[in-house]
């Protein structure tokens, strides 16, 4: 037990006063604000938190170290300070982005952590009759040796990085040849635009967080306009010297035969996403989230379901929202949020005992497309529907003939999950978590889709 000398001492010991290490390891658990505020207390603070790599090695492997291997990224040759910074313009993408203004195949991307890079994969429902999903590799994005982001976008989803390298010219030219440079343009903090870079293939040049070239360095890439014969006069030397000269080191060869590549195809279309920020439910929102469900084709499908700001539930079809008039067309949307808890009555339990779940032929026991459950879910709670659509779509308000104006049921499984079915129909179409805990759930092999 210390006494009161002891303490005294201790309270009287200033932040000056303990070693370095200790200073080092209670600055990285402050934010990038509280750093810079702190860096203006002193002349050696300052140096301290600019350049000091101990510390901003203990900022990305406190923040980081657990989600991506930080000592890889740029082969590990850039400083942990530009590393740090990065990563938290990356942080933002983790999670699950939709395609925005445009009908696709699969709308509906998804971005994690790699060793040495963020991964961008495209995410769709499997056709082999079960739950499994497809995780197709999208877009690689990184960090070269010289500090350079770099964009790669993989339009067939063909491309692994096992290497710990992000540079063009490392990556061997069988992975180049399927590899597209693009810009990833940040618009906000919930939309970003993927379009292809033109210029990565001529001068090499560092570019911003954002992908984009920064504008001073945009002219020392094209020339003030005094220099522009000098630069021409030295491009025309330099072809001459790559050409003729046996010793010469090629890099330019490769260069025009990367854009006589480019040229020769066609240019990729840029693309827009949005941040599906609410994408897995909560205590308050059980419903919330992004979900996957067979409906009553047999195909399955993944939904979004989102509780909007007049206290209403809407439940869309993910592939849906890219259509113009997504936003008008739910699978079913009630105002009613308030659940009855089990037990329930006995005219709701005969609602209930008297549909059929949509199962998986892969699941099923009998090649038959919808199967009585042998085994009914308990029932957690269950939600009354009335999905009138009045507020939704006000020109169908009155229409009382209108089939989108249906009585129907949500039940929520003891599992977390649910179940919804309308009293026109004899089915209950189950939904399940596409992704949890980060991860996305029941991945297929894509190769086999």
């Amino acid at each position: 037990m210390a006494n009161t000398d002891e303490i005294d001492n201790i309270s009287s010991l200033s932040f000056t006063d303990f070693p370095e290490d200790v200073q080092l390891n209670i600055l990285s658990f402050l934010t990038l604000s509280d750093i810079s505020k702190f860096a203006c207390t002193s002349k050696r603070f300052v140096s301290l938190c600019r350049d000091d790599p101990k510390l901003w090695f203990s900022m990305c492997q406190r923040k980081f170290g657990s989600k991506t291997q930080i000592n890889k990224w740029g082969n590990g040759k850039i400083s942990y300070k530009i590393l740090y910074n990065t990563l938290l313009i990356y942080e933002n993408l983790i999670g699950f982005w939709r395609r925005s203004g445009a009908e696709c195949d699969s709308p509906l991307i998804f971005f994690e952590w790699g060793p040495f890079y963020l991964a961008g994969s495209r995410v769709k429902p499997s056709r082999n009759g079960s739950y499994e999903v497809i995780k197709l590799p999208f877009l690689w994005m990184g960090i070269t040796s010289k500090g350079e982001i770099v964009n790669y976008l993989d339009p067939d989803g063909k491309v692994e990085l096992t290497e710990n390298a992000m540079n063009l010219d490392d990556l061997g030219s069988a992975v180049r040849e399927l590899l597209i440079p693009v810009n990833v343009n940040f618009n906000g903090g919930s939309h970003i635009v993927v379009e292809e870079n033109g210029s990565a293939f001529g001068y090499s040049c560092k570019v911003s967080s954002s992908g984009n070239v920064r504008e001073e360095e945009y002219e020392d890439l094209c020339g003030s306009p005094g220099s522009l014969p000098d630069r021409l006069m030295s491009e025309i030397y330099q072809y001459f010297a790559n050409k003729t000269s046996r010793g010469g080191n090629g890099s330019a060869r490769r260069q025009r035969r990367r854009e006589k590549e480019r040229l020769g195809r066609r240019k990729w279309e840029c693309e827009d996403y949005v941040k599906i920020v609410n994408s897995s439910p909560t205590p308050a929102r059980p419903l919330q989230g992004l979900w996957k469900g067979f409906c009553d084709d047999m195909t399955l499908e993944f939904f979004l379901v989102s509780y909007d700001d007049i206290g209403g539930i809407a439940c869309r079809k993910v592939a849906e929202l890219c259509k113009p008039t997504s936003a008008y067309a739910p699978v079913f949307w009630t105002s009613n949020t308030i659940f009855i808890k089990s037990p329930l009555s006995s005219e709701e339990e005969n609602i209930y005992e008297s549909r059929v779940h949509i199962q998986p032929l892969a699941e099923a026991d009998d090649p038959c497309e919808i199967l009585p459950s042998s085994d009914k879910r308990a029932v957690l709670s269950m939600l009354c529907m009335n999905s009138s659509y009045d507020l939704v779509i006000p020109d169908l308000a009155g229409d009382t003939v209108n089939p989108r104006q249906a009585e129907g049921r949500i039940w929520q499984y003891e599992d977390g999950t649910f179940g919804f079915g309308f009293l026109r129909d004899d089915y209950i179409i189950d939904l399940r978590c596409i992704a949890q805990n980060g991860q996305i759930l029941e991945t297929a092999d894509f190769s086999s889709d």
